[in-house]
């Protein structure tokens, strides 16, 4: 079987250059939610001061809301203005609700609309949707998980969305993004084991050790299709697992720059050690393990699947081949145990990626990852490029 042309060495090592078809809401709601007849459609998004904002679309005079200015034109806009009668859907109605400041935590029920009226999300939104769309500063992918199985909606989050998704990430056919996910799912699928090199600038190695107890990996691809409750979490294109045990050590790299030792046991982070930039940053981390030891417990280990360009956005740059990350946290929409209510404070409750990517974390190297699986050893990435292991389960 031909590679396509996504696959060829020169685009992968040059993500930027794969050419990918102009973005169309259409394309995207007919691939993910087919069928879309019949169906009733709404957007959500987020403001600190939500009725002040969605009144009248107040936020569009506002700069800072560029994230909620996507959601109004490519969106919004799109579906009022012909899209929504093509795809045979309904309502195309747009609210906002209060942002959580943190990822995947759960969302207070006021939302508003654009008259400024606040309504309830449970009753007058999950109650009266078939379909809703989360476009967002924050992602909301766990409470809305958990939303779709009691209220029997399909849904995406969308969050961080900015130019380079549209034109890259949502733009491609999600039915191949789920196809190559499934290849790579099954080569990986039942592994006993995953151990990850990470070389550091001065040539130490740290070896994280991570026990998946032999489990089904999990894809997330992008499709909802049918009427099964679900929500996508796009741009889509990672297999994934919940660590059922880890230990060793890995690296950190803090949003001000800070580089961290993380040391691991039992499954959680246990402390940190600065190797260079601001040991308050340090500091802080180890009382907040101390303060809440959840927030230190290792939920996800997930592999991106996608040729993607960098987006500056974890959201899509998580999902690029030969990439892997790491999550903390609540991981109970991903079918783990780590409940919201399991954390010392509401606030601590979030899902946060630690991703390893070349832009991203450019002072250590994956140097090799491996995968045990019974009485086969495979290495699934070297030096942030997928194995030959891998690219030929994508030939299949």
């Amino acid at each position: 079987m031909l590679l396509p042309d996504y696959l060829h060495e020169d685009v992968m090592l040059n993500p930027e250059t794969r050419k990918f078809p102009e973005f169309s809401v259409v394309k995207l709601m007919n691939t993910v939610f087919e069928p879309t007849q019949g169906c009733k459609v709404c957007i959500l998004t987020d403001f600190d001061e939500p009725q002040k904002w969605m009144k009248g679309f107040a936020f569009l005079e506002n700069e800072e809301f560029s994230v909620q200015r996507k959601a109004y034109e490519e969106f919004y806009e799109a579906f009022k203005n012909g899209a929504m009668e093509e795809l045979g859907m309904t309502g195309g109605e747009m609210y906002a609700y209060y942002c959580t400041h943190g990822s995947n935590l759960d969302l207070r029920d006021e939302v508003f609309d654009v008259e400024g009226n606040q309504l309830s999300l449970d009753k007058d939104i999950y109650s009266n949707y078939d379909i809703v769309l989360c476009i967002s500063t924050w992602s909301a992918t766990a409470p809305l998980t958990a939303k779709c199985k009691e209220f029997g909606f399909r849904g995406a989050t969308m969050h961080g969305m900015n130019d380079v998704i549209l034109s890259s990430g949502l733009a491609v056919d999600y039915n191949e993004v789920s196809a190559d996910a499934e290849k790579i799912r099954l080569a990986m699928t039942k592994a006993d084991s995953i151990e990850i090199d990470f070389t550091l600038e001065d040539g130490r190695v740290l070896t994280a050790w991570l026990g998946l107890g032999q489990q089904e990996a999990q894809k997330s691809h992008g499709l909802c299709k049918g009427k099964t409750p679900d929500v996508a979490n796009l741009p889509a294109g990672e297999i994934y697992y919940v660590p059922e045990d880890a230990h060793g050590e890995f690296p950190m790299k803090y949003e001000d720059g800070t580089l961290g030792v993380l040391t691991v046991k039992d499954r959680n982070i246990i402390k940190s050690t600065l190797i260079e930039g601001d040991q308050a940053t340090i500091d802080a981390h180890n009382e907040r393990l101390k303060d809440d030891p959840m927030t230190g417990t290792l939920g996800e280990l997930g592999f991106g699947t996608q040729v993607l360009p960098v987006s500056g956005q974890d959201i899509q740059d998580e999902k690029v081949l030969g990439t892997c990350h790491l999550a903390t946290g609540r991981d109970d929409h991903l079918g783990g145990d780590i409940v919201p209510e399991m954390f010392k404070k509401h606030e601590n409750s979030t899902h946060d990626d630690i991703l390893f990517a070349p832009h991203k974390t450019p002072n250590f190297d994956i140097s090799e990852v491996r995968m045990k699986r019974g009485d086969q050893e495979e290495v699934i990435i070297q030096h942030f490029r997928p194995s030959a292991y891998i690219m030929n389960a994508l030939t299949k």
